[in-house]
């Protein structure tokens, strides 16, 4: 007899919060939040605890939008490389239970463990394990959602786990139909609030509804996406637990953008960031082995009340992982494009990828070697002293972001 599949979704109840908790004893019974810096256009929750959450704070809002609804809040601002050591020790604890374990996002992991439950007394008794085991050593309170499949994980644990006080709950295909299917359709995983108007449209409410509508009318609406949709709402999922990222996936695109602290008006100092962007995406593709073809330059303006934007790309003269040949092409390409409005989002990202081991030579670019030696002597820098080691006289300039963007991980302070 072949054995049920059992995959729990492991999530962290208010990640960068019960962190931070344990460094900061007064905010113990206080509404806390992490959020980025105001003062950098950064003040955003980043997360917020449950005392908070009681307020109506919620993660995404405005800080200054938080502080009307709880003028008393705890503020904390981010240390994203704690978070993602914390994250990094998570994975090791699941592994000792099972070498399946897939990230979903830094507080959230898919584990298979069909093959390890026969060691335990019962599904319940491993989960509980699980998360004594990660509260012990991170001080974090891991939500378990457990099912037949990842999405049935998925939907246990944002729908039910979380409501209650043990934090796990079973959700298996047989259970479907009670406690999936009222749900409203908002509810099942996939769907956007776009999608949730669609389906009122069609008189499809609850996620019950919408599993007991005749098939072809939703592909017919929607093709493959609403097939799938539909799938969810019966309570299939066949996308495997995927173990090793790295052997399974390849990047199609290699890209960095940011938001500037300031409004910047002048070409020469959006020339500044963008030489400083090109050498960030540049350092990535030498570290992934990839070489370039073609250049995307994306440009937000700064005018809430007459918003503009634009996304462009350009061929490169050849294939390359050198920032100069990225720069030489992204600076026409964003004068092209800009309407000369002060900008407060750019990007740069290098498409059409492929193997630096199979350069293909130019008889017109005569200094392939010499580049090629530059970017390695400062990746190698950059990596044993630290992204501040070394960058471009420019960047010392007040346009100049490249050393206040070495001290963060993922847009926030280490």
């Amino acid at each position: 007899m072949e054995m049920e599949q059992t995959v729990f979704l492991i999530d962290m109840e208010s990640f960068y919060v019960s962190i931070e908790k344990n460094f900061y004893p007064k905010s113990k019974g206080k509404p806390t939040v992490v959020s980025g810096d105001p003062k950098r256009r950064s003040g955003v929750i980043l997360a917020a605890c449950p005392i908070a959450k009681k307020y109506g704070v919620q993660t995404a809002e405005r800080l200054w939008e938080a502080q009307q609804k709880c003028p008393d809040l705890f503020i904390i601002k981010p240390k994203m490389e704690t978070y993602v050591k914390v994250s990094v020790h998570i994975t090791e604890i699941l592994y000792r239970f099972t070498d399946l374990v897939e990230p979903f996002s830094i507080d959230e992991q898919f584990v298979d463990v069909t093959g390890c439950l026969h060691a335990y007394e019962s599904v319940d008794a491993l989960a509980e394990l699980i998360q004594e085991t990660i509260l012990a050593e991170t001080g974090v309170f891991a939500r378990i959602g457990i099912g037949d499949n990842k999405l049935l994980a998925k939907m246990a644990c944002d729908r039910f786990a979380k409501k209650r006080k043990n934090g796990h709950f079973t959700l298996r295909k047989k259970d479907v139909v009670t406690h999936m299917w009222p749900l409203p359709i908002r509810s099942l995983f996939g769907v956007s609030s776009r999608m949730e108007r669609h389906f009122h449209n069609m008189a499809i409410r609850t996620i019950g509804q919408l599993a007991q509508t005749p098939l072809e009318r939703i592909r017919k609406k929607w093709g493959i996406p609403g097939h799938v949709l539909w799938l969810s709402a019966n309570g299939y999922d066949d996308s495997p637990l995927v173990a090793d990222f790295s052997s399974n996936r390849e990047a199609k695109d290699i890209g960095h953008a940011m938001t500037l602290p300031r409004d910047y008006e002048h070409l020469s100092e959006i020339k500044v960031v963008l030489l400083e962007l090109c050498e960030e995406v540049a350092s990535r593709a030498r570290q992934s082995q990839q070489l370039g073809a073609t250049i995307k330059v994306f440009a937000k303006g700064a005018n809430f009340e007459q918003p503009f934007s634009f996304l462009r790309q350009r061929p490169l003269p050849y294939p390359s992982d050198y920032s100069l040949d990225l720069y030489a092409v992204a600076v026409p390409l964003f004068k092209h494009f800009w309407s000369g409005q002060p900008i407060r989002q750019i990007g740069v990202t290098l498409s059409k990828l492929s193997s630096s081991h199979t350069r293909q030579l130019s008889l017109f670019e005569t200094d392939a070697d010499t580049k090629e030696r530059i970017g390695q002597t400062m990746d190698v820098i950059n990596q044993r002293f630290g992204k501040a080691a070394i960058f471009r006289a420019v960047s010392l300039t007040p346009a100049g972001q490249a050393k206040e963007r070495a001290k963060k991980i993922g847009g926030h302070y280490k």
